[in-house]
């Protein structure tokens, strides 16, 4: 089986590649490497941060034209050359993927809208969204396809449904090849998430005084996050991590991706002499949530990975 050495990010929405993979992508590119980000929606229904960008909060159409100027800016950032959306690979029908929109159901956890639109990505049939996909895996060839685990991060409708079509597509790569690309199987399949240890060592750190002085005069207006709450699904057992990647080399290159992500992202702010976080920032939300020193991993239906050879700072966990 011959592959790229390459890496395929498959993510629900424009800044999610930056707030979950940003490391593992930019020290992927940075070791010369191919990577492509499959992004399944524009973000149409994101609340955006700032006066000066505020009329573009609930158009649809001029927010998922920012947001796409912002995500190119971000991958460039990263290093990452090769993106696309979903609906804009060939197959199935001609509608466009939009963004489901969420509601909060739980402390840290998301579900489906009262209103969801019509041209939801949930409402997409699977199948045809997974053999899209399944088109990008077979023509890049990567080592490597990472996605969400299967609680999409903190069950945000359209993140578990990326987790879906991702599955789905991998498959669909070895099983159901076409006369311009031939089957492949992935060799390691990764899922995005945080230990549990690790992620509540973090959330108390953003409350140190290293942090609130970076911060400065911008602390007054965010909260700090509660580490004793319930955790959201990323975050996982931590001897059930199975990948880590080192942020510090990447640092300033995640940071400067977070900040191609203006509407979304807020508070970006590097963070240095705390062993419990490297950085920090804040969503729309106003909370402040940490940057951790890495960024895990663990292995999801596919191969064993067991000839894939790691850049430096990509390090499987024994």
């Amino acid at each position: 089986m011959v592959t790229s050495g390459g890496l395929v990010a498959v993510h629900a929405h424009p800044d999610d590649e930056s707030l979950a993979t940003g490391a593992l992508l930019a020290t992927w590119a940075a070791a010369g490497r191919p990577v492509t980000v499959v992004t399944c929606t524009r973000g149409e229904r994101g609340e955006v941060i700032g006066a000066r960008l505020a009329h573009l909060e609930g158009d649809g159409p001029a927010l998922a034209e920012h947001r796409d100027h912002e995500l190119g800016k971000a991958l460039a950032a990263l290093g990452v050359r090769d993106r696309g959306y979903l609906d804009t690979i060939p197959g199935g029908t001609d509608q466009r993927f939009e963004d489901s929109g969420m509601a909060w159901v739980g402390t840290g956890r998301a579900g489906l809208p009262d209103d969801v639109p019509e041209g939801a990505f949930v409402g997409i049939g699977l199948e045809e969204a997974a053999e899209r996909l399944a088109r990008v895996i077979r023509s890049r060839r990567p080592d490597v396809v990472v996605t969400y685990e299967p609680g999409g991060g903190y069950g945000h409708p359209d993140h578990v449904r990326t987790h879906e079509v991702t599955q789905w597509a991998v498959d669909f790569a070895g099983s159901r090849p076409d006369e311009a690309s031939p089957a492949f199987a992935v060799p390691v399949v990764l899922w995005s998430v945080q230990g549990r240890l690790a992620l509540q060592r973090g959330l108390r750190a953003v409350g140190d005084d290293a942090v609130l002085a970076a911060l400065g005069s911008l602390r007054d207006d965010l909260e700090l996050p509660d580490p004793a709450a319930e955790l959201p699904s990323v975050a996982v057992p931590d001897d059930e991590i199975e990948l880590e990647v080192d942020v510090p080399p990447v640092r300033d290159r995640v940071l400067d991706a977070l900040r191609a992500h203006v509407t979304q992202v807020q508070a970006i702010r590097a963070v240095d002499d705390d062993r419990g976080l490297v950085a920090c920032y804040a969503l729309s939300n106003r909370i402040l949530a940490p940057i951790l020193p890495t960024e895990s991993y663990r292995r999801g239906t596919g191969g064993s990975g067991a000839d894939v050879v790691w850049p430096a700072g990509v390090r499987p966990v024994t």
